[in-house]
């Protein structure tokens, strides 16, 4: 039974870890169909994360943070888009300088305000956070742990956004492949000539890919600093948008195949938490600095050895000028 609780409490944590995994994974997802590469997925999950915990600590709502934090990672998805799209800059270089720049500026902006040495306050005070949502029958449930402890610990208690999170992928299953603007979308990622030839805006398409990208990103940044963690400290992304975009090519840029990577490396992140401190037979106490590294190395194994070929869309990273 011992072995059967830590099994459903691990899971449990799995989702924990994997809800901003998969939000940012499906926001690159929709930017990088159109054509867009997102690396900037890190700097818009990372300003979002500043941003709705700023406001959250100032307004004292959680709901305000998050429309802070949405607007935050979208402001930037359209600043990458103006750089990429209509000026038909180089992506990875607009992508990255995002990053470099939101690292530096957010805690720069939060030392400015809060002078709390580059973070904000703790969020502490009721409505602050998103907390978890007990469903009906979830506490008498724990006293029989087959099925009432994965009820409790699998199904209710959640924040808001892991459901959020839950709905999300069907839907964006549903978007890319029963819709007409999904297959447009998918179009101007593979050839952007033909849409065009068609009479579709490309560049329209492309920054409308950037927008949902940003809404999406926003949503998992104020995740991580309102769910996850109680406020906003340095670099707290901590490369979960790398993490995502590798979940991303890992899954072939299809919705299901990526959420099985980032539950993946979720529950290599989970499980790698309850290893501290444990002693291996044979192998002593793990060295937590590996313990930190776990899912970071099984992704680059992932990558190197076992996914495969892996085909991104042929337009990503090619910038496209309409042919007078």
């Amino acid at each position: 039974m011992d072995t059967y609780r830590e099994v459903i409490l691990i899971m449990a944590a799995t989702i924990r870890v994997a809800t901003p995994l998969v939000i940012a994974a499906l926001a690159g997802m929709f930017s990088e169909r159109a054509g867009v590469i997102d690396l900037a997925l890190e700097g818009k999950m990372l300003a979002a994360a500043f941003a709705s915990a700023a406001v959250a600590a100032v307004t004292g709502s959680a709901w305000m943070g998050l429309g802070a934090g949405v607007a935050a990672a979208v402001f930037l998805g359209l600043v990458v888009a103006f750089a990429c799209v209509t000026h038909r800059g180089n992506q990875v270089v607009a992508a990255m300088a995002v990053n470099i720049m939101v690292a530096g500026l957010a805690p720069t902006l939060a030392l400015a305000w809060f002078e709390q040495g580059g973070q904000t306050p703790q969020l502490d005070l009721p409505g602050q956070r998103f907390l978890g949502l007990p469903w009906p029958w979830a506490q008498a449930a724990r006293a029989h742990p087959l099925p009432g402890l994965a009820y409790a610990e699998l199904v209710s208690g959640h924040s808001p956004i892991v459901y959020l999170a839950a709905i999300v992928v069907p839907a964006s299953a549903w978007v890319l492949y029963r819709t007409r603007f999904g297959l447009r979308l998918r179009a101007v990622g593979e050839n952007p000539l033909a849409v065009d030839t068609a009479g579709i805006s490309v560049n329209a398409l492309r920054y409308q890919a950037c927008l949902i990208s940003g809404v999406l990103c926003g949503v998992a940044g104020t995740y991580i600093s309102t769910v996850a963690s109680a406020g906003f400290v340095r670099d707290m992304t901590a490369g979960k948008g790398y993490l995502a975009l590798a979940a991303l090519i890992f899954g072939k840029w299809r919705p299901y195949p990526t959420l099985a990577a980032c539950l993946l490396f979720a529950f290599a992140d989970a499980g790698a938490a309850r290893l501290q401190g444990v002693a291996l037979p044979g192998v002593g106490v793990v060295p937590v600095q590996f313990i930190i590294a776990l899912p970071y190395i099984l992704t680059v194994l992932l990558l190197a050895g076992f996914v495969g070929e892996s085909v991104a869309p042929r337009a990503v990273g090619v910038p496209y000028s309409k042919e007078k």
